[in-house]
């Protein structure tokens, strides 16, 4: 039975990966006469305005594969379908973001209050239905201590904090060009693991699929970037990590696991927190992978270094999980 998973595992890396390159060279070449472009912030280091126009959007893509993969290799449980309905949901509120933005010129897209309560809707709807009809118990797993605590109803509050946490996260990573696709490769990965430790092979074949994706769309990606994924992209991928971390019980792990995010975020909340309250920046610009660029860092090396950063956090947490 476990080599019938594992063909479709790897069956379902494959499929969002060839669904990637196959759609790759019909959609950019689209969303550039649609003038799909993504606008660079003036106040962005000044390499990055070579890439002003570049088409934007490219997430369609990766969530196309990772959908079409999954309902073809996994079973559509309940389960399932709710890890489905988180990305799918983040794609929908990412869509209409770059939506605004680039097609109707509204630089700043939808509010944070529209964008939190599609949000909050979300976590809602996967909480009560995962609690009410999967088994999901509204207990919280302790790294470390090895321990489970039932938290009762502010379980529905971690579980938003889940979301809004991870896929913004993820939404700041993307700030060169592969940093954000490659690093979730990595994680997806991780999280492979993470499923199969539970016996969960629908999630795990659901999170191979993103890596195949990812992987793939790094061919459109990488440095000199062809396509950017947007918030349509970013957003989803977070959702991605976020149902991994809810539906395998994860959640406290999941800080470890995607450790590259976590960081990236604190970057933001101490540059701003520091300027607010005494004048001063800690980075010379934040998310910290520009801090890097700007000391000097070649955005390759920089999302190198950053993929690698992500491995070593996705290995610590697998060592976690198996000493806790």
């Amino acid at each position: 039975m476990m080599d019938i998973f594992n063909i479709n595992m790897f069956g379902a890396a494959i499929a969002a990966a060839l669904i990637v390159l196959v759609m790759g060279p019909f959609l950019i070449p689209e969303l550039h006469k649609l003038k799909f472009g993504q606008s660079i912030r003036e106040e962005g280091p000044k390499s990055h305005q070579v890439k002003s126009g570049t088409p934007t959007m490219g997430g369609i893509m990766i969530i196309a594969g990772i959908t079409i993969a999954t309902l073809i290799f996994a079973d559509l449980t309940i389960e399932m379908g709710l890890a489905l309905f988180v990305m799918l949901g983040h794609f929908v509120l990412g869509f209409l973001d770059d939506y605004i933005k680039v097609v109707l010129k509204r630089n700043l897209g939808l509010k944070a209050k529209q964008k939190f309560l599609g949000q909050l809707v979300i976590a809602l709807i996967v909480t009560y239905i995962g609690v009410n009809y999967t088994g999901l118990t509204q207990d919280v797993w302790i790294p470390f201590i090895g321990k489970s605590y039932d938290i009762g109803w502010f379980y529905y509050v971690l579980v938003i904090g889940v979301l809004v946490g991870t896929t913004n996260a993820v939404n700041l990573t993307d700030g060169l060009d592969g940093l954000a696709a490659g690093s979730m490769a990595v994680a997806s990965l991780g999280f492979v693991a993470v499923c199969l430790y539970f016996g969960k092979i629908n999630l795990a074949i659901f999170s191979f699929a993103c890596f195949g994706a990812c992987v793939a769309f790094l061919k459109f990606n990488y440095h000199p970037a062809k396509v950017f994924m947007g918030d349509t992209g970013s957003l989803a991928l977070g959702g991605v990590l976020a149902a991994l971390g809810i539906l395998t019980k994860t959640e406290l792990l999941l800080i470890i696991l995607g450790g590259l995010f976590v960081i990236e975020t604190l970057s933001v909340i101490i540059q701003v927190t520091s300027f607010k309250t005494t004048g001063k920046r800690v980075f010379l610009m934040s998310p910290i992978h520009h801090h890097f660029e700007l000391k000097g860092w070649s955005e390759t090396r920089v999302v190198w270094s950053f993929w690698t950063a992500e491995l070593v956090f996705c290995v610590l947490a697998m060592l976690t999980l198996h000493f806790s």
